[in-house]
């Protein structure tokens, strides 16, 4: 589990941090004084729950609150603050909590106790990424209709590549390969990420995909995938693998190939 906690106040931040550990010792606590930097920061990391002041700079807490709902419909917004007046508010975002300064351990407690959304709920992913045969991306059920059929092939490539941050310049041998005029396929792959990025934020899966600059990954957690499940799970998964992987593209062939010896090696053993 992961709590983000953002106040403008060192002092307050500093104990709801140190009564957050105590509470929740196993969680990854993330604390931040600027609330630009803590969305920066939830756009690179699932956050489970997020303890928010209303009054920031830059960008009060309510709104930080609502980015952090489109990133994951799930989070468990609770605000420790000392202003009465922002709690009809909070309700409207769908706060798991509203407690007023000094927060008592045992009042976070109670919230944390009484989540709006449970963590049996998180464990159920939104997005569902088919390998198997041949690749579908799939939101709440629903094969996602990408405008460009390359969009869908660059989703695909970063599955494969298991969350590693991949080049333009990987991307571009991967999806055209040898089909000269590089300089025509940068321009066309810019304008492939656009349309995946408004692809994703229409979703509201903003955090699915993980940007730097001159390069993309998926964030690995925030997806089920067919093949990570067979891969950790091995044979107690509840996937399959048959000896089709990805059929529509050529440059899967080489994870083809070893997803093949893996499992020969499963039946080996068995």
């Amino acid at each position: 589990m992961r709590i983000l906690a953002v106040d403008a106040s060192e002092q307050s931040l500093r104990e709801t941090a140190r009564i957050a550990a105590a509470l929740e010792p196993e969680a990854e606590l993330m604390t931040f004084l600027d609330p630009l930097e803590a969305l920066a920061a939830a756009r690179q990391h699932e956050i489970d729950i997020a303890l928010l002041e209303t009054e920031l700079p830059e960008l009060n807490g309510l709104d930080l609150g609502r980015y952090l709902r489109d990133l994951y419909p799930l989070a468990n917004l609770i605000y420790l603050t000392d202003q009465r007046r922002h709690g009809y508010e909070a309700l409207t975002i769908h706060a798991s909590g509203y407690l007023l300064k000094p927060a008592t351990e045992d009042a976070l407690r109670r919230e944390l106790r009484d989540l709006r959304y449970s963590r049996e709920d998180k464990s159920h992913k939104r997005v569902f990424a088919q390998t198997f045969g041949n690749f579908e991306f799939f939101v709440d059920g629903k094969s996602v209709p990408f405008k460009y059929s390359r969009t869908k092939e660059i989703v695909a490539l970063l599955v494969n590549n298991l969350g590693a941050q991949t080049t333009n310049g990987e991307i571009i041998a991967a999806l055209w390969e040898d089909d000269g005029d590089p300089e025509k396929k940068a321009s066309y792959l810019s304008n492939l990420r656009q349309d995946l990025q408004n692809t994703m934020t229409r979703l509201n899966l903003s955090g699915i995909i993980v940007k730097q600059r001159g390069s993309l990954g998926i964030a690995t957690d925030r997806i089920e995938c067919d093949l990570y499940d067979w891969l950790e799970k091995k044979q107690a998964s509840r996937y399959h693998y048959l000896g089709d992987y990805m059929n529509q593209y050529s440059w899967a062939e080489y994870v083809h190939a070893e997803l093949d010896e893996i499992s020969y090696n499963m039946q080996e053993e068995d």
